[in-house]
Order: structure tokens, then sequence, then C-alpha cells
């Protein structure tokens, strides 16, 4: 919106002392730094007409003070301070999810900006006490001028600080936690409050990142203000659905914080008007633990409806994955009696050695102990020229998987071992990237044999095959693992119908024709219920 449009016969407003003077002609008290000698100065600066025309536009809906606020101060000068202001349509859709679930005791809006979720929501929930935070004076300001227009002052509780240092004393009712946090990036994050999200998280047993943005800082200080019974609907980027550092956030909505839905934005439905961002509503019930969390994305604001859809995913699958986006994207409807792979199994890529040529060697090629001499799938064709069922480990090469405690062995175990690790360390191997990432750097730690193994990369729909000897996989394929025991006739009917059904057009297609089947979007395969799979199979 550009400054002129905003102001069409308001040029009576030129700067953010005219706003401020406007705030105080509509009935706003002196606010921090905003002193009272700036407030007598300033009545005598805005007309009646302003303010009555103001007043107007306020009680009409609009949030005419904060739409003033973002033509004077530009997009650049508010993106230090995270200032991102909500559209009103997604504000009243949050709200009513959340007039769907209980009547709260209390409200608390973390960044409350020019008021727009604080005060809708004091007039959703007429008998709650308001309570909103800010470190900008101006936008308690506005948020008060508002208030007073709206005749919600007295319920209304602005607090000029930092979210993260706020006190809240327990009530006798749930809170309602609403708003938009704001997202500023770690670079420009104080070093003292990255101490304090790192301590914090620890005493919640979450590991951290420094990397953090501010509005992952405000999940972590409402998961600490908040008591079982409470609930909330926070709309911010999308970025931790998938990033490192957004791994506390998933660890949070997994546990007590209690995920109930998350709706994904597409950033070409410009949910702000001012940051072209992948917008993500995300609604909690504090101290629920859900058998699973509804998720999708929508194209547009209007496809938001009550926050009630979505599709199901398990806990236990969000609590296993380390990308969340998958989940969102849009997938073909189920038809009667299927679901999604994910729901039956874990699907598992194989260990990365490293350094094939070092750990990877031809059956009696080497002389260390069979103990640490595993039978494994090292190449794709392995599985594709098996057929339905991989029936002998002959023409299998072995990986060498060491344990991390290498005292377990005899003494010329030992010996053969210490000279297999000293020409390993001679051409360097454990320098290498994924070695030096490893607790022990020679130990590849291979996954248990998956009685269904799966190649994931060709320019063909993948090879599902039954494991009959055990064998274990490096990367070059998936492993698929029952969540609950499987019989073999089950786990039998699984892979034929896996084999029959799976197409290319369901994985990721590059160019030349190579698709690629993720390990989490090999999960979301449609295959038989169980209670369906011995029909699919017999037939």
């Amino acid at each position: 919106m550009s400054r002129q449009l905003a102001l069409t016969g308001l040029e009576s407003i030129e700067s953010l002392s005219d706003l401020t003077a406007l705030c105080f002609g509509l009935g706003a008290d002196s606010i921090g730094t905003i002193t009272q000698s700036e407030r007598s100065l300033s009545r005598t600066q805005a007309s009646s007409g302003l303010i009555e025309q103001a007043r107007q536009a306020i009680v009409g809906g609009q949030d005419f003070l904060g739409d003033t606020y973002c033509a004077l101060k530009s997009v650049e000068a508010r993106r230090p301070e995270g200032q991102t202001y909500t559209p009103a349509s997604i504000v009243q859709t949050m709200l009513a999810w959340a007039g769907d679930q209980t009547t709260p005791a209390r409200i608390v809006d973390p960044g409350v900006g020019s008021g727009r979720y604080a005060l809708a929501a004091a007039q959703k929930f007429p008998e709650a006490h308001v309570v909103a935070a800010d470190t900008d004076p101006l936008a308690l300001l506005m948020t008060r001028a508002t208030a007073a227009v709206l005749g919600v002052g007295e319920r209304l509780d602005l607090v000029l600080g930092d979210y993260r240092s706020l006190t809240l004393p327990q009530i006798g009712g749930p809170t309602l936690f609403i708003g938009n946090p704001p997202y500023v990036r770690h670079h420009q994050i104080d070093h003292g409050w990255k101490r304090w999200f790192l301590d914090k998280a620890r005493t919640k047993g979450l590991g951290a990142s420094a990397l953090a943005g501010l509005h992952v800082h405000f999940f972590l200080a409402t998961a600490l203000h908040a008591r079982a019974g409470d609930y909330g609907a926070f709309i911010t980027s999308s970025e931790w659905l998938d990033v490192n550092y957004g791994k506390l956030m998933r660890e949070l909505l997994v546990s007590d914080f209690g995920a109930d839905s998350i709706h994904v934005l597409d950033p070409e439905s410009a949910p702000f008007a001012d940051a072209q961002v992948t917008g993500t509503i995300t609604c909690f019930k504090v101290g629920e633990q859900p058998e699973s969390v509804k998720m999708r994305q929508v194209s547009s604001i209007a496809e938001l409806g009550t926050l009630a859809e979505g599709r199901e995913v398990s806990r236990a699958r969000l609590s296993e994955s380390t990308r969340w986006s998958v989940f969102t994207r849009v997938s073909p409807t189920l038809p009667e009696g299927y679901i999604e792979l994910g729901e039956l199994a874990r699907v598992h890529r194989g260990a990365v050695t490293g350094a094939n040529k070092v750990w990877v060697r031809r059956d009696g090629e080497t002389s260390l102990p069979a103990s640490v001499l595993f039978p494994s799938v090292t190449k794709a064709r392995e599985l594709f020229t098996a057929g339905d069922r991989l029936r002998v480990k002959d023409g299998l090469r072995v990986v060498i998987d060491l344990p991390q405690d290498l005292d377990a062995f005899a003494d010329d175990e030992r010996h053969e071992i210490e000279r297999f690790l000293s020409e390993a360390k001679k051409a360097h191997v454990d320098e290498g990237y994924i070695a030096s990432s490893r607790k022990s750097w020679y130990s590849v730690g291979l996954r248990a044999p998956a009685p269904i193994l799966a190649t994931y990369m060709a320019r063909r729909p993948p090879a599902f095959v039954r494991n009959d000897v055990a064998a274990r996989h490096i990367n070059i394929a998936h492993g698929l693992y029952p969540r609950e025991d499987m019989s073999e006739e089950l786990l039998d009917n699984l892979a034929r119908y896996l084999r029959g059904s799976v197409r290319t057009s369901q994985g990721r297609t590059y160019a030349g024709g190579l698709t690629k089947f993720e390990p989490r979007e090999m999960e979301r395969l449609p295959v038989p219920a169980p209670e369906t799979l011995f029909e699919i199979g017999a037939l």
C-alpha cells in the first residue's frame, strides 16, 4: 500500500508525531517514552475532524491507526523489529477456531502491534482479560487508542517489554495465546537472548539452535508461560517445518504443547501485504497429545475456512520426521479402505558409509572378524534382479560395521581391526565429512534388516523386495519397517501390492526421466489397510 493511497484525505498525518497526536486525541494514555508533555502538546495538533474520521473508521472495523503506521514507516524500517501486520481475514479465521474450543479467561498477544489480534479477541470474548506485550511504545499507544474507541480499554493490560520476560500469574481458567510473533532472523537477536533461549530449552529437555529466529523464541516462551488447558493459534513463517533450528518447535508440538492443526498458506496467496513469505498457522492445545495432527496447504486465504480441515498425520510419523512440509502437500483422495504407507511402516534410507571403497567389500576379501561383516544390498540392481524376494546372500557384498566399543574383541581380532583402521586413516577416511560426524568415525551404524527393501531412484517404478535373508542396506535403498508386528503373509501382500501399483508419476521426476522417492514421499503412497490387505493379496 502506497503512502499516498493510505492517506487519501488525511494529508495532516505526515509523520509518526502526527500519528501520536491522533492516538492521544482518540483517548490513549501515555505509554513508556511517550511522555505526558508530548501528550499535552499532541492533543492540540490533531483536528477534531481527523479524530472523528479515525473514530468512524475504527468503529467500522478498520485498523485505521495500524494502516496509517504502515504507510508512514517503510517495510525496510519495520523489518528489524519484525513488524508485519496480519490481514483482518486471517485474524478472524484464527479467532473463529479459538471460539470453537472453549471460552478463555485470559487472552495473551505476544507482539501486539496495533492491536489487531488483541482487540478483536477482546470483542469476541467480552469476559476475558487481555494481556498484550510489545517493545514499541507507539504500537502500544495505537492499541490503547483503538481500545478506547471500541470501549474495551478497561480489560486491556498493555506491557511495554519483551514477551520472553513477561510474568503471567496463574488464573482460574484457560488462557488463549494468539497472534503473529515477530519475524526477526537470528543475526539481529542479542547474544543474551540467545543464551536465554538455549538455557530455557534445556530446562524442558529440548535441544536448541542459536540460529533460531525470534518466532521460535516466542513459541518456547509460550510453552514456558502456558499451563495444561490453555490453547492458542500463531501465524509465523513456515521455515520451522523443515530447517534444523525448527526442531525445537517440532518437538514441542508433538509433546505437551499439543499441536491440533497446521495450515500452510501458499506465498502466492499473499497473506501479508508487505512480505512475500509462506505463512503457517499453528493451532495448539497445551497438555493434550492427540494421536494425529491435521495438516494441509491452501492456495488462498479464502480456503482456510474454520481451521478444522486437514489430512490426519499421526504424531508417531511427525516425531520421526525432520521435514514436515511434505505432510502438508496435497495428495489424491484415498479410496475406501486405504491408508498411507506411513501409517503401516516407517521408511528409512540406508546408512551412508562415507567411503564405500573402504567399508564395502566382496565376501572373503577381508580378514576382519565375521561378526563385523554384514551381507548387504549395496547396488540398486541387486534388488531389481531379485524379483519379488531376495532369497540368497550369494553375490551380495559385505559392509564393515564396527561397534563403537572395540574392547570386547579378542587380541587376534583386535589386531586385525587395528590394522584395518590404520589403513583407513592413511587414506584419510576418518577426516571425511560423514566419518568425522559420527560418534565413532569407524562405526557405520547399519540399520537392522528391513523385511521389505525398496529402490528409490531409477527410470522405472521402485522395486519392492521381500528380504528373506535379512540383508542390511546402505543408502542406495530404503527399508520398510512395520510400526507394529505384521505376519509374513501380510508383509508378502504389502510388497506385492506395492510392486503392482506404484507408478513413476507418484515420485519426483528429474531431467532425463529419473524418478526419485524420498522416504517421507514413499510413506505417502496409498496402500490397503491391514484388514483389506489379505483380500487384495489373494486377488
